[in-house]
C-alpha cells in the first residue's frame, strides 16, 4: 500500500467506506498538479471526524472520488483560545492567520481598533489560508476566521473569557504589567489581544486595563511588530496554559 503524503481538507463526512466526491478545484490539485491517479492514497480531514486515509477510486480533470479506508488520527481539538488582532498589511495578516492555525488557536478574530490601518479584510481568503495551514501542519481542526469586528463589540462578546492583553505601551514602562511567566493559572476560555502597528489608543488602553478578566502582558523590553507579537504571545500562552504542557 503506497504512502499517503498529501493532506486535504474536505467539507464532507468521513468514516469507514465513506465516498468523498471532489470539487473541480480539488480534482485539479490532486490529478493535474500533484499527478495522482487511481489507486493513490490521500489523507483527508474535515475538522470533526479526525484524519482518514482515502484511496483514489475515480480521477478526472473536473472531478473525482475518494474512498475512506482507515482512520489514521482522531480529531485533535485545540484549547479554547481566540486570537484577536488588528489587521495589518495583506501578507503579514496572512502570516498571522497561518501561524495562529499552526499554533493552536481555535478562533481568529480580526478587530477594528482606533489605529487599525486596514479598512476591511477578505474573510474568505483568510479562511482559505487557515485551511492550507492546517493541511500543512498535520492538524485535524481548522479555526474559524471571522469577519472584522469593532474592538468594543469584540470585547463585549467575550463574556467571562480571560484576556491576555499584549500592551506595547508597557515595553519600557513596567508599571502595572505582569511578567508573562506570572499569567494566572486559570483554565478555560482565553483570548489573546494584539494591537495595530500604531498601538492602542489611550482610551482603548484605559478600558482594557479596567476590565476584570484582562491581564496586561509585557512581551519583553522591545516593541514587537504585530505579526511577531502574535507568534510570541501564542507561544507564551501555549507553554503556560495550553496543550504544549
Amino acid at each position: 500500500m503506497s504512502e499517503a503524503k498529501i493532506r486535504l481538507y474536505v467539507e464532507h463526512a468521513l468514516g469507514s467506506g465513506q465516498s468523498v466526491v471532489l470539487s473541480r478545484d480539488q480534482a485539479h490539485y490532486l490529478f493535474g498538479v500533484m499527478r495522482l491517479s487511481v489507486g493513490a492514497f490521500v489523507l483527508l480531514f474535515n475538522g470533526t471526524d479526525g484524519e482518514w486515509r482515502a484511496e483514489v477510486v475515480e480521477a478526472g480533470k473536473r472531478g473525482g472520488v475518494l474512498a475512506c479506508v482507515t482512520q489514521t488520527k482522531g480529531v485533535q481539538m485545540p484549547p479554547d483560545l481566540w486570537l484577536m488582532f488588528a489587521p495589518i498589511k495583506k501578507a503579514r495578516t496572512d502570516f498571522i492567520v497561518e501561524k495562529a492555525t499552526e499554533m493552536g488557536a481555535r478562533r481568529i478574530v480580526p478587530v477594528q481598533t482606533a489605529f487599525t490601518n486596514a479598512g476591511r479584510v477578505q474573510q474568505a481568503r483568510l479562511q482559505a489560508h487557515a485551511v492550507e495551514a492546517a493541511e500543512q501542519c498535520g492538524g485535524t481542526f481548522v479555526p474559524e476566521v471571522t469577519e472584522m469586528v469593532r474592538l468594543d463589540r469584540a470585547l463585549a462578546d467575550l463574556g467571562a473569557r480571560q484576556v491576555m492583553f499584549c500592551d506595547e505601551g508597557l515595553a519600557e514602562d513596567r508599571s502595572g504589567a505582569e511578567d508573562t511567566s506570572a499569567l494566572p493559572d486559570v483554565r478555560g476560555p482565553w483570548a489573546i489581544l494584539i494591537g495595530p502597528e500604531g498601538g492602542f489608543s489611550q482610551a482603548e488602553r484605559v478600558r482594557l486595563h479596567g476590565m476584570e478578566n484582562t491581564h496586561a502582558i509585557r512581551l519583553g523590553p522591545r516593541i514587537l511588530r504585530a505579526d511577531t507579537a502574535a507568534v510570541a504571545a501564542l507561544t507564551v500562552w501555549q507553554q503556560r496554559l495550553g496543550d504544549w504542557v
